[in-house]
C-alpha cells in the first residue's frame, strides 16, 4: 500500500502544481495584453456618390477606405473629404 500512498501525493502535487500554471498564466494574460487598439479618428460625416451602397470600409493611418457595392474604392481624408476614387473592373 505504500505505492499507492505515494501516486496518491504525486497526483496531488501534479494537480496543485497544473492550477499554479493556469493561475499564473491568466495573471500574465490579464496583465500584459493591452486595453486594446486605439479607435481611429472617423469624421462626423462622408458623403457617397449617388446610388452607391458600402459594403466595406477599411481604415488606414490618415485615410478612411469604402468599397462600393458598384466597385469604386473611395478615399477619405479624416475630415471626410473624398480624395480619390478609383474603379476596380
Amino acid at each position: 500500500m505504500p505505492e499507492i500512498r505515494f501516486l496518491k501525493i504525486l497526483v496531488t502535487a501534479l494537480t496543485v502544481t497544473m492550477i499554479a500554471g493556469l493561475v499564473t498564466i491568466v495573471a500574465l494574460l490579464v496583465i500584459r495584453l493591452p486595453d486594446g487598439a486605439p479607435l481611429p479618428e472617423l469624421p462626423a460625416a462622408i458623403r457617397l456618390p449617388d446610388g452607391a451602397k458600402a459594403e466595406a470600409v477599411t481604415f488606414a493611418r490618415k485615410a478612411l477606405i469604402v468599397l462600393t457595392d458598384r466597385g469604386d474604392v473611395l478615399v477619405y481624408a479624416p475630415d471626410g473629404q473624398l480624395l480619390r476614387q478609383i474603379r476596380l473592373e
